[in-house]
């Protein structure tokens, strides 16, 4: 994928960050959610620079550390 797969799109990334607000709550999956859509919203804000599987990547990874009860620090 390239940038101009993700034109930058600032009507967008307020509203992917509005419903992430929205959705966000007390509870753990709720957190996630919000987090992942925030994460989407960098697609098309042309101030961040990530990618499709940046973002698979990085969920892919909070999984696994919430699978595991944490980073073991």
């Amino acid at each position: 994928m390239t940038e101009t797969d993700f034109p930058a799109d600032p009507e967008r990334v307020q509203f992917l960050r509005r419903v992430a607000d929205d959705v966000r709550g007390d509870s753990v999956e709720s957190k996630q959610l919000a987090n992942i859509l925030y994460r989407t919203s960098d697609l098309y804000d042309e101030t961040e620079d990530t990618s499709p599987e940046e973002i698979v990547r990085n969920v892919k990874f909070i999984l696994e550390v919430i699978e595991r009860d944490g980073l073991g620090r």
